[in-house]
C-alpha cells in the first residue's frame, strides 16, 4: 500500500524536506515540544525536590508515573488510533499537555500545590504522550512519501536530539533565573506551538475504514500483536528493543550517582557531560541516510546496533581530569548507534506496516520496549545498591554491548536492506 503523500515532488528539491511546507510544520511544531519535554525532566523534580521537599523515592515516583501509560493503555491507544484520524489525536493531546503542566504553576501561585498533584499531572501527560506518540507515528507517512521516511526520521530525530542537548540546560537556567515552577510554562507553550503547527498542515488523511466498526477493541489490539508476533522482522526487532532498553536503561538510571560519587565531579560538569553525549545523536541524524544509502538499510542497523553499543565499555573508566574523554567518547558513540537505529527502525516499520495496523503494530512494539524501561531502572539501582556503583556500570554497559547478538537471530543478518512489504504468505493474507 502506497502512503498519501502531500506533493511529494517537493521533498527531492535542495534542502530535502525541509522544503516541504506540511513537512517543515511537522518538524517544528516536534521540535518545540521535544524542547519543552526536556525543560520538564529538570524543572518537575526540581519542583519536587525545592518546592514540596520531595524525597528521593517520591521524585523516583514522577518518572515511574510517566512510563506508567505505556504498561497500563498502551496496546488499547494504538486500536483507538487506528480508528480515528490521526491528527485530531494529536491536537486533542497537545491540549490535554498545555491545560496539565499550566495547572501546576497556578497551584504553586494559589498555594494549592502538593505531591498528588505532581504525580496526577506527571500521570496524565504520559498517558496524552502515549496517544501522541503512536499517531505521530502513523501520521508521518501520510505526509511523507515511503521514499522520504528515512530522511524525515533523521531530521525529527535530529531536532530530538539537539533538544536534550539543549533542554536540561535551559531548564536549569530557568529554574535558577525565574523558579522551577515557571520552567513547567515554557514546556506548556510548546504544547502550543505544536498544536498551531498541526492546525497550520493543509495534509489530510483518509478517513479510517468501516472495518474498525464491525470488531472489537480486545480483537483489534489481537491483530496488531499477532501481526508483530508472526513477522520475522519485526518480532526480532522487538525482542532486541526490549534487552537493549533494559541495558540502556540501566545504566542510564545510575549514571549521575557514578560521575558524582564515583568519578567525583560537580553538578554542572555532570550536565556538561550529559549534554556533549547527546551531540552523539544530532552528529548520528544528519548521517543516518547516508548511511543507509551507501551500505542499505538492515546493514547499517546491524553495524550501529554491533559496533556503537560496545563503546559504552568505556563509560566506567571514568575518572578525574582527561579520564572524563572516556565517558564523552563512549557515551557520544552509544547515542550516536541509538538514534541511528531509532531512524532505521522507525523507517522501516512506517513503510512496511499496512497502514490501517500502522498503529497497533507501533504500540504493541513499544508495549514490549518501554515495558523493560522501569525493569531497566531497577535493576540498576539494585545493582548500585548491592555490589557497588563501578561494578554495577560495567554489568549494565557490558549486557548493552552484547545486546546487538539478537539481531543475529533473525533474517536481517543476511539482507542489505530490510523489505519494503511483508511477504503475503507470512501473515496469512495480503
Amino acid at each position: 500500500m502506497s502512503a498519501t503523500t502531500a506533493a511529494p515532488g517537493t521533498a527531492r528539491r535542495r534542502g530535502g524536506l525541509l522544503r516541504d511546507r506540511d513537512f517543515r510544520l511537522l518538524w517544528i511544531g516536534e521540535t518545540a515540544s521535544s524542547f519543552g519535554s526536556s525543560l520538564t525532566g529538570v524543572a518537575l523534580p526540581l519542583v519536587a525536590v525545592t518546592t514540596l521537599h520531595a524525597s528521593t523515592f517520591v521524585v523516583a515516583m514522577l518518572t515511574a508515573a510517566t512510563w506508567l501509560p505505556w504498561l497500563v493503555i498502551g496496546l488499547p491507544a494504538g486500536a483507538w488510533v487506528d480508528r480515528l484520524r490521526r491528527r485530531p489525536v494529536m491536537l486533542v493531546c497537545d491540549a490535554a499537555s498545555l491545560l496539565l503542566f499550566l495547572s501546576v504553576p497556578a497551584a504553586a501561585w494559589w498555594g494549592r500545590l502538593t505531591i498528588g498533584h505532581l504525580l496526577a499531572v506527571a500521570l496524565l501527560a504520559g498517558t496524552a504522550k502515549v496517544f501522541f506518540q503512536t499517531a505521530y507515528q502513523a501520521y508521518l507517512p501520510a505526509v511523507v512519501g515511503d521514499a522520504d521516511l528515512h530522511e524525515g526520521n533523521a531530521k525529527l530525530q535530529g531536532s530530538e536530539s539537539a533538544a536534550q542537548v539543549a533542554g536540561p540546560g535551559a531548564g536549569g537556567l530557568i529554574a535558577q533565573v525565574f523558579g522551577a515552577v515557571t520552567g513547567l510554562i515554557a514546556d506548556a507553550v510548546s504544547f502550543l506551538v505544536s498544536a498551531a503547527c498541526l492546525l497550520a498542515m493543509r495534509t489530510r488523511e483518509a478517513p479510517p475504514g468501516r472495518r474498525h466498526r464491525r470488531t472489537t477493541l480486545w480483537r483489534e489490539i489481537g491483530e496488531g500483536a499477532r501481526f508483530v508476533a508472526r513477522d520475522r522482522y519485526l518480532r526480532v526487532l522487538t525482542v532486541f528493543g526490549a534487552v537493549s532498553n533494559l541495558a540502556l536503561v540501566g545504566y542510564q538510571s545510575i549514571l549521575v550517582v557514578f560521575l558524582v560519587r564515583e568519578v567525583g565531579v560537580g553538578s554542572g560538569t555532570v550536565g556538561a557531560l550529559i549534554a556533549a553525549t547527546s551531540v552523539g545523536g544530532v552528529a548520528a541524524a544528519a548521517g543516518a541516510a547516508r548511511l543507509v544509502r551507501r551500505v542499505g538499510s538492515a546493514r547499517a542497523l546491524m553495524v550501529c546496533e554491533m559496533a556503537c553499543a560496545p563503546f559504552g565499555l568505556l563509560i566506567p573508566l571514568a575518572s578525574p581530569g582527561a579520564g572524563l574523554a572516556f565517558m564523552v567518547v563512549g557515551g557520544f558513540v552509544v547515542v550516536a548507534g541509538v538514534v541511528t537505529g531509532n531512524v532505521i527502525k522507525s523507517s522501516f516499520r512506517q513503510a512496511y506496516c499496512p497502514r490501517h495496523l500502522m498503529g497497533r503494530v507501533s504500540v504493541s512494539m513499544q508495549f514490549v520496549n518501554y515495558g523493560t524501561i522501569p525493569l531497566g531502572a531497577v535493576l540498576g539501582g539494585v545493582l548500585g545498591t548491592s555490589i557497588g556503583v563501578r561494578p554495577a556500570m560495567w554489568i549494565t554497559t557490558g549486557a548493552l554491548a552484547l545486546s546487538g547478538l539478537v539481531l543475529l537471530a533473525g533474517p536481517i543478518r543476511g539482507d542489505r536492506d530490510f523489505p519494503a512489504a511483508p511477504a503475503p504468505e507470512a501473515h496469512g493474507r495480503p
